[in-house]
């Protein structure tokens, strides 16, 4: 297979199936996220967008297509620069967060998991 220059650019948006966007735009606001779409499409959805407030990259709250799972690994890893305040952050807020922040040592940063209110799984990351 021959290489083709791509001409992809960025990472746009994640979509992460939502079976009710107003608890989930409610969750990811508690976090931090802001709402920055917030649109009917087809007969009877909406697209919902929301976006950590420094972030180019957002998450798309999107209805499940009919017989798609919830409550998946999206593979989604936020980052923050004070892994413990975050979780003690999120565990005040009565999120669904892991017991405890992993420290497993160089080179791996600390890091934990939450759920969203459908169970999707996303990670949260400590940077320098």
């Amino acid at each position: 297979m021959t290489a083709v220059a791509s001409r992809i650019g960025n990472i746009n948006l994640v979509i992460v199936p939502s079976t009710n966007q107003d608890k989930a735009i409610e969750f990811y606001e508690s976090l931090g996220f802001e709402k920055r779409t917030d649109v009917p499409f087809g007969d009877k959805y909406r697209w919902v967008e929301v976006y950590p407030p420094t972030g180019t990259t957002g998450i798309a709250l999107a209805p499940p297509r009919e017989g798609d799972p919830v409550g998946v690994q999206t593979g989604i890893s936020l980052t923050t620069d004070d892994i413990n305040a975050t979780h003690a952050h999120l565990r005040s807020l009565g999120a669904d967060v892991d017991a405890e922040v992993a420290h497993m040592g160089a080179p791996v940063p600390p890091m934990f998991w939450f759920r969203d209110p459908d169970g999707n799984t996303l990670m949260v990351v400590e940077t320098s």
